[in-house]
């Protein structure tokens, strides 16, 4: 997953964020500082983070596969 990608997850996740969980909620808000920080995800955090986008955000919504 490319930085843009990302970027474009969570900008995507942010309009979800009050349908999160807290545990999820605070995760989130951890991505979005590293993003606006400009760091990149390591592939455990990717795949939370997609993980996170396959759960909250409705399928016909997704911007990615």
């Amino acid at each position: 997953m490319t930085h843009i990608e990302q970027h474009r997850i969570i900008l995507e996740l942010k309009d979800y964020s009050q349908k999160m969980k807290r545990y999820d909620l605070e995760e989130f808000t951890m991505f979005e500082k590293r993003d606006k920080d400009d760091e990149d995800l390591d592939a455990g955090s990717r795949k939370r983070l997609l993980g996170l986008y396959v759960l909250y955000v409705p399928e016909r919504k997704r911007i990615l596969p």
